[in-house]
C-alpha cells in the first residue's frame, strides 16, 4: 500500500533538515570513504529528511520541487560530503523516473515516496523482446548509489530475434528498465581515489524478465509536470554537487586563514598578496559558475512551466553551465590545495585532499568532459548533436 504523506515537506523544510544533518555528515566523511558506500543509518536519516521525495508528484504527497530547489539541496548536502551529495543527487531521480511510467504502474513501483532509485541510464545491457516485456542480459558500470537503492535503473539496447532494433532514423532503440534491487547482482568493485563513498559499483542482470510497463524512453513522459517536459531532467540538478564541494573547500580555507602564514614570505595570509589573490579569485570563479548554473536552469524552467520548447541556445548554455561548474570546482580545489601547501596531502589534517580527489573523479562524468563543448558548439551553430547529454 502507498505510504501516507508525512505532512507537507517543502523546499525550506527539506533544506533545513539537510543543514541540521550536515555537521554529523561532515564528521563521518572518513567513515563514508572507508566504507565505500553510505552508512545505512545516514541513508535512513536522508529518507526522513525528505531528500528522496524531492521530485515526487505533489498529488502523491511528494515535494515536487523545482530544478533550482533541487540544486540548492544538493549543494548543501555536498558541502557536508561530496559522495553523499552525489548519492542525494542520484536518489532524487525516483520522482523523475515515476513520471515516465503509467501512474498506476509508478505507484506500485514506488509505494513509498522516500524510495531511492539508482543506476546507469546509458545502455549497458541488451533487452531482448519477449512476450510481455524484455529479457535482460548484460552488465552496467557506475551504478552510483546502487548499494542502498530500492529500485535499479539500467539503460538497455533493444534486440528482437537476435537483431538490434533501430528507429525510423536508423538509430539503435534505447530503453531504460526499472527493476527491484533484489533482481540485480551488485559487483563489489568500487575502489577509487575519489567519490569513494558513493558505492558506484557495477551491476548485472542475466536472464531477468522486466515487464514492458516497467521500461521507458526519456522522450515520452507520461505526466505533464514541468520537470519532465525536456529530456535533460536528470542532468539539470547535477551542478549542485561540484558547487557544494567547492564551497566547502573555500569554507575550510576561510576557517584557517587567521592562523596561516605564507610559506614563501613568512607573511600572514591577510597580508600576503598570494593568499589574498588566490582566495579572491576562487570566490569570484565560484560565484560566476554558480550564477551561470542558476540563471541557465531558471531560463529552461521558465520554458517548461510555460510548456514552450526549450530553445537551442538555452539548451547549449545550460549544458555549458554544468560543464563549467564541474571544471571550475575542480580548479578551485586545486588552487586551494596549492595555497595550503604540504598540509593538504594529509587527509587527517585537512579536507582538501578528499575534495580534490572527489572533484577530479566527478569531472570524468560526461557532463564534465570536453565533448560538451563540441556538442554545445554544434547546437549553437545550428546543428543537432545526437546525444542525450545536451
Amino acid at each position: 500500500m502507498p505510504d501516507a504523506p508525512r505532512g507537507s515537506l517543502g523546499y525550506e523544510e527539506i533544506l533545513g533538515e539537510v543543514r541540521r544533518l550536515s555537521p554529523l555528515i561532515a564528521k563521518r566523511s572518513e567513515e563514508i570513504e572507508q566504507l565505500r558506500r553510505l552508512p545505512e543509518d545516514l541513508v535512513e536519516s536522508l529518507r526522513a529528511a525528505g531528500v528522496f521525495r524531492a521530485a515526487m508528484p505533489a498529488e502523491w504527497g511528494g515535494s515536487d520541487l523545482t530544478s533550482m530547489e533541487q540544486i540548492a539541496i544538493i549543494e548543501e548536502a555536498s558541502r557536508a560530503d561530496t559522495s553523499l551529495g552525489w548519492c542525494v543527487m542520484i536518489g532524487m531521480d525516483s520522482g523523475i523516473y515515476a513520471g515516465f511510467l503509467r501512474p498506476d504502474v509508478a505507484r506500485r513501483m514506488y509505494p513509498s515516496l522516500d524510495m531511492v532509485t539508482a543506476g546507469q541510464v546509458r545502455p549497458g545491457a541488451r533487452a531482448h523482446v519477449v512476450e510481455g516485456g524484455y529479457r535482460l542480459e548484460g552488465t552496467w558500470r557506475f551504478g552510483s548509489g546502487c548499494t542502498h537503492a530500492d529500485v535499479i535503473a539500467g539503460g538497455s539496447l533493444v534486440f528482437r530475434d537476435g537483431e538490434q532494433v533501430k528507429d525510423e532514423r536508423g538509430r539503435p532503440v534505447w530503453r531504460v528498465v526499472l527493476l527491484p534491487r533484489d533482481q540485480v547482482e551488485i559487483i563489489d568493485n568500487w575502489y577509487t581515489t575519489g567519490l569513494a563513498g558513493s558505492g558506484s559499483c557495477d551491476y548485472r542482470a542475466e536472464g531477468v524478465f522486466v515487464p514492458e510497463e516497467h521500461t521507458f524512453t526519456f522522450d515520452q513522459p507520461l505526466d505533464d509536470r514541468p520537470i519532465n517536459r525536456h529530456p535533460d531532467a536528470i542532468l539539470r540538478k547535477m551542478p549542485g554537487v561540484p558547487l557544494g564541494a567547492a564551497r566547502a573547500a573555500l569554507d575550510y580555507v576561510h576557517e584557517i586563514a587567521e592562523k596561516r602564514v605564507d610559506r614563501a614570505s613568512g607573511t600572514g595570509w591577510r597580508d600576503s598578496p598570494r593568499a589574498r589573490r588566490t582566495v579572491a579569485q576562487c570566490e569570484l570563479n565560484l560565484a560566476a559558475a554558480r550564477t551561470l548554473v542558476y540563471s541557465s536552469v531558471e531560463d529552461v524552467w521558465a520554458r517548461l512551466v510555460a510548456n514552450e520548447p526549450v530553445r537551442p541556445q538555452e539548451r547549449a548554455i545550460a549544458a555549458l553551465a554544468r560543464y563549467n561548474a564541474f571544471r571550475t570546482a575542480r580548479d578551485i580545489a586545486s588552487d586551494l590545495y596549492d595555497l595550503v601547501g604540504g598540509d593538504s596531502i594529509y587527509s587527517q589534517r585537512t579536507p582538501l585532499d578528499r575534495r580534490l580527489r572527489d572533484l577530479t573523479t566527478i569531472c570524468q562524468h560526461v557532463v564534465g568532459q570536453d565533448l560538451i563543448l563540441d556538442w554545445s558548439g554544434e547546437l549553437l551553430l545550428g546543428g543537432m548533436p545526437d546525444t542525450p547529454f545536451i
